[in-house]
């Protein structure tokens, strides 16, 4: 089993340091659901929840989350991000939430596209709280982390 990378020896919680890998590009692909009523749904795609419109809402406060995860988790590097894309699409049951997120650095970029989505669902939660008490946001998870050299 390899060991906890954000531990010392002595059990303590420490910030990994990174200062001697070399610089790649880094990518990550997230996803996460919201499940919603049929009338919330009907609302969505007929934007006619009070608070707005939901999809486009999400999608800004994901993009807006990740590039704040390094204040958010504390033991995370600040990254300079050269792409962030959060997309909200409905799907038959509720909307599910894509982010990709790319830097060039020396590490990887998985937080920030699983903190765009989360918070993306979270907002849809938060917009249409008034009208569905039975929400459900399920199935946050990765879906690729790459890293390939910067070409030459």
């Amino acid at each position: 089993m390899n060991k906890l990378t954000h531990i010392d020896k002595d059990g303590k919680a420490k910030m990994v340091d990174v200062s001697d890998k070399k610089d790649q590009i880094r990518v990550a692909r997230a996803r996460g659901v919201i499940y919603l009523a049929d009338e919330t749904l009907e609302l969505i795609k007929a934007n006619k929840i009070k608070k707005g419109d939901v999809l486009t809402i999400a999608e800004v406060a994901g993009i807006q989350a990740g590039k704040q995860t390094y204040n958010l988790i504390p033991l995370c590097h600040q990254l300079l991000l050269t792409k962030l894309e959060v997309k909200a699409s409905i799907i038959n049951e509720g909307v599910q939430v894509d982010s990709m997120a790319k830097c060039i650095g020396q590490t990887g970029v998985e937080m920030e596209a699983l903190t765009a989505v989360n918070i993306a669902l979270l907002t849809i939660y938060d917009m249409c709280k008034a009208v569905d008490k039975q929400m459900v946001m399920s199935e946050i998870k990765l879906i690729e982390k790459t890293k390939s050299d910067l070409p030459k």
